[in-house]
């Protein structure tokens, strides 16, 4: 007879027994799985190197470097309008006249108190000339006993009176041409001149108009030059370090498409915008054939550098890609197995992505089929096209 100890015994050592015997057959089940998977198709490519621009995404819009907002010092009204909008004009070209009539009536009269200003100085000088002559012949008598201190000192006294009568003339025709010339300067307002090269970009006014009153805001006409552009972007204050005057601006435009545009940093502002914390940055750009103009949005790279040896993969490749921390996933492959493997990225480039550490040149990516992939699989490769 079996004691109740032997009993025990006995069933501890069968389910031992049999514990063993469903693990070993666990095991061998999931190796056996492992192993009758079927290879993955993908495609892959190999890890190239290439040369990359570095540079600063950006914004902005295009002014005209130069312009000017012609109004009118002289009031009155407009009597002539010489040009029209869209008329390219040169500086000094005479764009309108305004009636001044009443100013050429007051330049003939300057111009007459000058002519009567120089008559009056003459007629001082002669006097004065007369009287110089006469103190010297009495001053020759004196000497000789024919004439009396009483007739020098005369004479002396008529000299110096005449003197004063020609200092005074002097002034007066100093005065008279004062007054002509600022009749001729008020006169010359009149005529209305364009004061740079460029085109007629707005016209307000039209015969009849009266402009150049006190305090008027009045535009007559508002002239461009488009030669010579300015491009004003905004760059983010975290990039600004990277952003130097002289650095190449390279921009495009849906104005023009499948066009590139090139102007260069020419101002960085100091400050730094409150509202969105960025950094105006301005750009000179030579538009000598005009096709730009001003007003046009562009989308556009400041450049900052150029590295070489810079190792790429398709941007297909990655997994998970976290760009903030700058960190993806993606499968290499290594004869007929694919790994799983994390890696540090850099900056994109349109469709490749910049490989920092993780991976070496020639290694094999998968780019197409990597969604049925786990860490290990057996695959059959397909080298890209590209690859």
């Amino acid at each position: 007879m079996i004691d109740r100890y032997g009993i025990g015994a006995l069933l501890v050592t069968l389910c031992l027994s049999f514990s063993g015997c469903f693990g070993e057959g666990d095991s061998k089940n999931a190796e056996d799985k492992t192993a009758g998977k079927p290879p993955v198709a993908v495609e892959v490519t190999k890890v190239s190197t290439t040369d990359i621009t570095e540079g600063i995404e950006v914004v902005g819009s295009l002014s005209p470097k130069f312009s000017a907002d012609v109004k009118s010092e002289y009031a009155g009204i407009v009597t002539d309008v010489y040009v029209t909008e869209w008329l390219r004009v040169k500086k000094g070209n005479p764009l309108a006249r305004i009636d001044a009539r009443e100013m050429e009536i007051i330049l003939q009269k300057a111009k007459a108190a000058v002519e009567m200003a120089k008559a009056n100085l003459l007629q001082a000088e002669v006097a004065g000339n007369r009287a110089e002559r006469e103190y010297e012949r009495l001053l020759k008598l004196k000497a000789e006993g024919l004439v009396t201190q009483q007739n020098l000192d005369d004479i002396r006294t008529e000299k110096e009176a005449s003197a004063a009568r020609i200092t005074a003339a002097k002034a007066q025709l100093n005065a008279a041409e004062g007054d002509l010339q600022h009749t001729q300067t008020r006169l010359s307002k009149a005529m209305i001149y364009s004061p740079i090269d460029g085109v007629v970009s707005f016209r307000g006014v039209n015969v009849g108009d009266l402009v150049g009153e006190m305090g008027s805001p009045k535009i007559m006409f508002r002239i461009i030059d488009t030669r010579i552009l300015d491009l004003t972007v905004a760059v983010p204050s975290k990039e600004m370090s990277r952003a130097h005057v002289g650095q190449p601006l390279l921009f495009s435009t849906d104005a023009i498409p499948e066009k590139t545009f090139t102007g260069k940093v020419l101002y960085i502002n100091p400050v730094v915008n409150e509202s969105d914390r960025s950094v105006k940055v301005t750009a000179e750009v030579e538009n000598s054939h005009e096709q730009l103009k001003g007003g046009l949005f562009v989308k556009g790279r400041i450049i900052t550098g150029k590295r070489g040896g810079i190792l790429e993969v398709p941007r297909v490749a990655l997994l998970a890609w976290d760009v903030a921390a700058k960190k993806a996933d993606l499968f290499v492959v290594n004869g007929e197995v694919a790994k799983r493997r994390t890696v540090q990225t850099g900056v994109l480039m349109e469709d490749f992505v910049e490989i920092t550490s993780g991976l070496t040149p020639s290694e094999q990516v998968v780019i197409r089929g990597g969604f049925n992939l786990r860490d290990g699989d057996r695959v059959t490769a397909i080298l890209s096209n590209g690859g």
